[in-house]
């Protein structure tokens, strides 16, 4: 796999999910700065790496421009994660989620400019087809925002078009198709449904559905993710550069069809599993019915090529998450 090598790289939102997958995986060859305000981070997350020579976590928010200024010296690529996430969330806090995720990502990508840093990766999100009707999402056929959330990703992706027209950096979008893996948060209200249905099966309970689980989604491993970061960190195709890039697998699991999978896995480690009902309740205000990424212009502009399937990927995410519960409890 072509990787950033050699490199002082910052990433936002070091101690979240992506973030912190990121930051373990960089480690190994380059320098990593980690800038985390710990609003959704966590230190769990990083705590292999915190005394990691390479490794230097500055706990700040984007929206400070001392705490930019001081992550962003002498980097030599930007991979930005940080971000209010959560649509619901951001309906319930437009005006939290507009100030992270607008404000500090252009707090971040202006200092980033003045200070001569080309290469800047920032997390983009599927969030941003909106009402689109077709099927698969391709980058360059939007619809209208269903949420706050999705405004504020739109947004980002329109100030980082401006400044590298105005200014030349080397801006690429990653439009993240629900991400799942490791160190993805199982608790709180906002918590993703993979590892939320994960935990509530291993704890016996009937996890909570919203709508009738036919609404489908192009379930992302975090290998994946990773790869097209690094890939978008090194490229040098002119053709990529200020462009958006769907990070997906190219294959869309209905939430029923995931839910069967969870109970295959997981009765291997508990059979009563198996006979667990889900508890279905009203569709959430926000959410888009289906999803599925065309991954072809990854592909050609970046060298894009996802290993991991939703079969494969839920095979070590449940290993994982199997190990963080057992540990959580004799913890």
């Amino acid at each position: 796999m072509n990787r950033i090598t050699g490199k002082r790289v910052l990433v936002t939102g070091g101690a979240g999910f992506i973030g912190s997958n990121l930051c373990i995986d960089l480690v190994k060859e380059n320098d990593v700065v980690c800038l985390d305000s710990f609003i959704t981070g966590r230190r769990e997350n990083i705590q292999s790496i915190k005394d990691n020579a390479n490794f230097t976590l500055i706990e700040g928010d984007i929206r400070n421009e001392e705490d930019c200024r001081k992550a962003l010296e002498s980097v030599d690529v930007v991979l930005h994660q940080a971000a209010l996430g959560s649509v619901p969330r951001s309906i319930e806090n437009p005006i939290l989620t507009n100030s992270i995720n607008i404000d500090g990502f252009l707090m971040l990508l202006s200092l980033a400019q003045k200070m001569g840093i080309k290469r800047f990766v920032y997390a983009a999100s599927s969030s941003t087809y909106g009402d689109h009707p077709s099927l698969p999402k391709i980058e360059e056929h939007i619809g209208k925002p269903l949420s706050p959330y999705a405004v504020t990703k739109y947004v980002n992706e329109l100030y980082a078009k401006v400044f590298c027209d105005l200014h030349g950096m080397e801006v690429i979008g990653l439009r993240y198709f629900n991400v799942f893996g490791r160190h993805q948060d199982p608790d709180g209200a906002y918590a993703a449904v993979i590892p939320k249905f994960i935990k509530a099966f291993l704890s016996g309970a009937s996890p909570t559905l919203h709508g009738d689980g036919e609404q489908s989604r192009d379930f992302t491993y975090i290998e994946n993710v990773i790869q097209a970061n690094h890939l978008a960190g090194i490229t040098n195709n002119e053709k990529a550069i200020g462009e958006v890039f769907n990070v997906a697998f190219g294959h869309r699991t209905t939430v029923n069809e995931l839910i069967a999978a969870l109970k295959v896995n997981l009765s291997k480690m508990d059979s009563s599993i198996s006979d667990i009902e889900i508890d279905y309740i009203a569709e959430r205000q926000g959410d888009v019915k289906h999803s599925l990424a065309s991954i072809e212009k990854g592909k050609s502009l970046l060298g894009y090529d996802p290993q991991y399937s939703i079969e494969k990927g839920l095979e070590e995410a449940i290993n994982w998450y199997f190990e963080y519960f057992k540990n959580k409890v004799h913890g």
